[in-house]
């Protein structure tokens, strides 16, 4: 890692929010995210994983219109939106890596006590997580997709409102 200065960094981004963070802004074009899709190596596997661990019910799973024999399958995660995952068989692809227009991480939102109940969880599957600000775990899927349970009320976190 390169040397950075956080100073100037620092006050990029509050010119960066004196700029384009405004009280008049226009309302969203956007309803919310219809899914997110990610990649996963193996389905029952990510199954077992999101539905039977997370406790996220799986609603659909179809073949992919894009590439024949690849599932495209979806899970509830509340509030209208869903994570969806593709397969890709027959392609050699590698592990998850961070890049540049990548995922860095999926944060998902739960109630406190679904915090406690799925932390818990966690920790009966033997899955390493990062608690961090009290409200948040971070961990990952099986296919190294880093994920968060957030327990901040939508529209806030860690105290700051973000909507």
């Amino acid at each position: 890692m390169t040397d950075i200065d956080t100073g100037a960094i620092a006050a990029e981004r509050a010119r960066l929010q004196a700029t384009y963070i405004t009280r008049d802004r226009p309302e969203t074009s956007a309803r919310g995210f219809h899914h997110v899709a990610l990649i996963c190596s193996d389905v029952e596997q990510t199954i077992k994983f999101y539905q039977g661990l997370l406790e996220f019910p799986m609603t659909e799973i179809f073949e992919n219109r894009d590439y024949p024999g690849s599932n495209h399958f979806f899970f509830d995660v509340g509030n209208g939106n869903l994570l969806a995952f593709f397969d890709f068989p027959g392609l050699d692809l590698g592990p998850y890596q961070e890049t540049l227009g990548n995922v860095n991480h999926v944060a998902i939102s739960v109630s406190r006590q679904k915090w406690d109940h799925l932390r818990r969880k966690l920790d009966d599957a033997g899955v390493p997580y990062q608690e961090a600000s009290g409200s948040s775990i971070y961990f990952r899927d099986p296919d190294g997709v880093r994920l968060e349970l957030l327990a901040d009320p939508l529209g806030e976190m860690y105290g700051t409102k973000v909507m």
